[in-house]
């Protein structure tokens, strides 16, 4: 494809496998590549999600970044600095429209039940938890003991379903409101509306944030530190289940401060805009 169009520029977002492979295959066509949602870093080169980062941005023409500890980290790494543009998150501006059209189309809290404010809403399906059984276990466990003080609303994973089952931790998915995956809107609703959300998922965190629910995310590390920073978000490796179950119901008094860490809702247009001037080439 890239050979029968050859575009402008190749947009990649993100750090998912496809995400490198895409700026591979450009790179070795010479064509120009820009990395949006460039600059983040968990330091931890374990996570496949990691080197994805780290060798698309190398790998990048023009580099859009949604932080400004993410610039910096780019500016570490001896990027140069006119490659970088700070342009706030995309993920902010569908945040703000999808949220709007979540409180129009979906009614996920009618069909369950649920008040505002009246549940946790958990996710979990990274390998280092699913695939591991006392991490899986501690999380479960940890979720079983905080939904007897507040419930907790689990859209499971086909991945952390098929994984507690052969664990032969299936009874613990008994002891929450354990739902099949929802579709998207219904997901938003859920994030706006919890109590607290408890996940480890790199994107739920920052949505947490976007609708100002505090979050403890069942990791040693994020992307995202300025969450950790700004009181929303709290680290908690699962590595004891009354320890988890403590920090989780702890968290539900917490409230990070008033800050606007990821843009105004306009990173979109700006990456347009900079792709535009810059024209056929960075």
């Amino acid at each position: 494809m890239l050979v029968k169009e050859r575009p402008d520029w190749v947009l990649v977002y993100g750090d998912t496998d496809s995400t490198l492979a895409g700026a591979l295959a450009a790179v070795k066509l010479h064509i120009p590549v820009a990395h949006v949602e460039a600059g983040l870093r968990s330091f931890n080169r374990r996570m496949p999600e990691e080197i994805n980062r780290v060798l698309t941005d190398h790998a990048s023409d023009v580099l859009f970044a949604p932080t400004e500890t993410a610039v910096r980290n780019l500016l570490r790494e001896g990027i140069p600095e006119d490659r970088i543009h700070l342009v706030g998150d995309v993920m902010y501006d569908a945040a703000l429209y999808y949220g709007v059209k979540a409180e129009r189309e979906s009614r996920i809290l009618e069909r369950l039940g649920l008040a505002p404010k009246g549940y946790i809403l958990a996710t979990v399906h990274r390998a280092e938890n699913t695939d591991d059984r006392e991490r899986l276990r501690v999380i479960l466990e940890a979720l079983g003991e905080v939904h007897q003080e507040v419930p907790v609303v689990f859209p499971v994973h086909p991945r952390t379903r098929k994984r507690a089952e052969a664990f032969g931790l299936g009874d613990y998915l008994e002891k929450v409101v354990a739902l099949e995956p929802v579709g998207y809107l219904d997901m938003v609703m859920l994030e706006k509306n919890a109590r607290l959300i408890v996940t480890d998922s790199g994107g739920v965190q920052k949505e947490a944030y976007f609708y100002r629910v505090p979050c403890v995310t069942v990791r040693e590390e994020t992307e995202w530190v300025e969450l950790v920073e700004a009181g929303w978000n709290h680290l908690a490796a699962p590595q004891n289940a009354k320890d988890l179950t403590l920090a989780i119901l702890h968290r539900m008094r917490a409230k990070g401060a008033e800050i606007n860490l990821y843009g105004d809702g306009q990173a979109s247009q700006r990456i347009s805009d900079s792709l535009r001037k810059m024209g056929s080439g960075a």
